[in-house]
């Protein structure tokens, strides 16, 4: 395992940034939708880990399951959703383009930190 301490410490400090820039996106005009991009990203995550378990057998791990490719795209589209969202609220006078700009930003940083947590930690099967 190469990650340590430092590293969740970092990706901690990152994850909090983000929450940070996604809230005041929200407080500064009074305005709560640039919350949702929050909820958006972290949920992003979760169609591709449930997805990932239910690959083929062994034997036959050069194939892409169908399921697995669904999880990747509807991964993706959650991902899109989030970065595109505070943009069509934006472009309809909904929210300010600085609230967009923060939210984008924060959400990036908070879906960045989940998949440098996830690649950090990932535990490899060793066959013996």
């Amino acid at each position: 395992m190469s990650a340590g301490l430092k590293t969740v410490i970092l990706l901690s400090f990152v994850l909090a940034v983000g929450f940070l820039l996604i809230i005041l996106s929200c407080a500064l005009w009074q305005n709560w939708l640039p919350l949702l991009v929050a909820l958006i990203f972290v949920l992003a995550p979760l169609p591709n880990a449930l997805f990932a378990h239910c690959g083929g057998d062994d034997f036959a791990s050069y194939e892409n399951p169908g399921t697995v490719d669904l999880g990747r795209f509807i991964t993706s589209m959650i991902v899109v959703t989030g970065f595109a969202l505070p943009i069509v609220l934006a472009h309809s006078g909904v929210i300010y383009t600085g609230a967009c700009v923060m939210s984008i930003i924060g959400g990036g940083l908070v879906y960045g930190t989940i998949l440098a947590y996830s690649a950090a930690f990932r535990q490899e099967e060793e066959f013996e």
